[in-house]
């Protein structure tokens, strides 16, 4: 479901409506809601008075020389003194409650889309990409802030500020009040118009910023392969063009957004000068105070100025609508994997491991609906048995690995563990029972001790040592700079292929599993190492059920049974001796591969 190519089927909801998914995250704070309202209140009204007291100022206090005109002065301007007094108390408490709420419901947010994220099964990461995801969890939920931390409290300050003033105005001087009314109601439909365009562009920018980024995340995680096909221009060009992209996108936003402010400010001073200009007529030909005049125009200017600051609020309501919906979408995909709502629970575990049994499975994966990976496929395994599975690449060995882990479910047949459907195990409990050691390595970037306690996280220092010495990854990890202490870098990047390989390995041997799953968990050893890692690995598969993926086929020769796949279906069985006797695909295999290792 990836958004950035359909953000122009989106339905164009109001902004209203798309920020109120902010709601949610919005009411366990309802006492700082509370709290800032208060302050806004006073700031507000501390703001209102200033033009009433200037009016008293200008109509008494400038009149005569007398003592009580200049007692009069002084206290209107000590009094003015305690309105801004109150204006600053009331403008810091409303900053700080907004800024408050404004980090804490961004930071809530992110937390929300990332737990959602995280439960995701792994079709959505087929059509999402992570770039997308992490410009979403960033810049999106930054524009939110920014709402949600200062636009709110202003949007609600100077709608506070406009009504006050037009109620003020209409007291002051109601003809003059009526007639701005009137050209200020000339000015909506203008405003309205554009704020939907820049609505629209605002969240066609955000798509081409998140496009921008799953770009340059691509690259970044692949940089070796970059490198050593001396693309470094190539992929530094496509990411400059995802970029200017994003820029003429934002361009057109920004060309929007600044018509609007135009138009506003135009208009609605336009207005504002045009009733002042009557305003001073009246103030000569005696209909008017010059005090009257005085307030008029400070009420003017703050309706015009709370109008303004809306029609700027608007504009990033606009930005942070369309953020909000692109977040909103993320919370709302659902993951086809889930536990069942009543999960059953699995037999106690037994000396000899688990028992597995696939019946007339058939898998293939959504993004290839016409393409069966698994063609009808029954296999029953024993406790503790150890099979192996070879087959060229494609053959559907991996995607049965998936489809333990239920990482996928079949679309026909069944599956279980211990005699219970995989669908009806809680989805931590099914995993927890699991061992992988994957094809491709995962490194994350912490130290060594961290790396293997991954396998299981309340592991003591004594089992992830003991455990390290099982995968023969005890002695390489002594000699790094720190030990176990050591940072690994980033994806492992300090080791080599057959060190992180046994990092994996010592990982799925912490946790114990009664099911083992190994993927190609020797390929990327050296001969010494493979030599170690098998008699470890023979070592754990003692009282555990193992599934041994390999094209190495000197790793699979002591498996209690070999399974041949190809397309997707089981086309041979056997014992090694058996097989090669069959004189089939694994006996061809097995003769290319001996052959060429006695050649070698």
């Amino acid at each position: 479901m990836s958004t950035s190519t359909t953000s122009g089927d989106a339905p164009q909801k109001s902004s209203l409506n798309a920020l109120a998914g902010l709601l949610p995250f919005l009411r366990p704070y309802r006492r700082q809601f509370i709290l800032a309202g208060i302050a806004l209140l006073v700031a507000a009204s501390a703001t209102l008075a200033i033009p009433a007291a200037f009016r008293q100022m200008i109509d008494m206090g400038f009149g005569s020389n007398s003592d009580h005109q200049i007692q009069h002065v002084d206290l209107t301007f000590l009094a003015l003194f305690g309105v801004a007094t109150v204006l600053g108390i009331a403008t810091a408490a409303r900053f700080y409650m907004v800024s408050w709420l404004g980090e804490r419901v961004t930071a809530d947010i992110r937390s929300a889309v990332y737990s959602h994220v995280v439960t995701q099964s792994p079709e959505f990461f087929e059509t999402t990409q992570t770039g997308e995801v992490l410009s979403r969890l960033t810049t999106d939920t930054t524009l939110i802030q920014a709402v949600v931390g200062t636009s709110i409290s202003m949007a609600l300050r100077n709608v506070l500020l406009f009504i006050g003033g037009l109620v003020m105005l209409f007291i002051t001087s109601p003809r003059l009040a009526s007639i701005i009314i009137v050209t200020l109601a000339a000015t909506v439909l203008p405003i309205v118009f554009f704020g939907r365009k820049v609505r629209r562009l605002s969240r066609d920018s955000q798509d081409r910023i998140a496009d921008a980024s799953a770009v340059a995340g691509e690259i970044l995680n692949a940089m070796p392969t970059v490198q050593a096909f001396t693309h470094e221009q190539i992929e530094t060009q496509r990411f400059s063009s995802s970029v200017e992209s994003a820029f003429s996108t934002a361009m057109q936003r920004i060309r929007a957004r600044s018509l609007l402010t135009m138009i506003a400010i135009l208009l609605i001073f336009g207005a504002i000068v045009f009733v002042l200009w009557l305003g001073a007529h009246a103030v000569m030909k005696g209909s008017m105070s010059g005090g009257q005049l005085g307030q008029f125009i400070l009420y003017a200017s703050i309706v015009a100025g709370a109008i303004g600051a809306l029609s700027e609020v608007m504009g990033e309501a606009q930005r942070a609508a369309g953020a909000t919906e692109r977040l909103l979408e993320l919370m709302a995909a659902t993951s086809s994997i889930a536990s069942p709502a009543n999960p059953l629970p699995l037999p106690a575990r037994t000396a000899n491991g688990a028992a597995l049994a696939l019946s007339d499975v058939v898998f293939h994966y959504p993004s290839r609906p016409n393409m069966a990976s698994i063609g009808h496929m029954t296999l029953n395994i024993a406790p503790g048995e150890t099979v192996a599975i070879v087959g060229s690449s494609g053959a559907g060995k991996t995607t049965l690995f998936q489809l333990l882990l239920r990482f996928y479910d079949p679309q026909q047949g069944q599956i279980t563990l211990d005699g219970v459907e995989l669908r009806q195990l809680d989805l931590h409990v099914l995993r927890n029972a699991i061992g992988i050691v994957p094809q491709d390595t995962v490194i994350f970037s912490a130290n060594a001790m961290e790396n293997i306690r991954y396998g299981r996280a309340d592991a003591t220092d004594e089992e992830v040592i003991a455990a390290a010495k099982m995968a023969a990854a005890h002695e390489f990890i002594e000699r790094l700079p720190e030990a176990y202490q050591s940072f690994l870098g980033e994806r492992g990047v300090r080791l080599s292929g057959g060190q992180r390989q046994r990092i994996a390995i010592a990982r799925a041997l912490l946790k114990n599993p009664p099911l083992l799953l190994l993927d190609e968990a020797t390929s990327a050893l050296d001969a010494e190492s493979e030599r170690l890692v098998q008699v470890a690995l023979e070592a754990a598969m003692q009282g555990r059920t193992t599934l041994i993926i390999a094209h190495r086929l000197a790793t699979v020769l002591r498996a209690d049974r070999i399974i041949v796949m190809e397309h997707g279906h089981i086309v041979e069985t056997g014992t090694h001796a058996s097989l090669v006797e069959q004189g089939g695909i694994y006996a061809k295999l097995a003769s290319l591969q001996f052959n060429t290792q006695t050649e070698g």
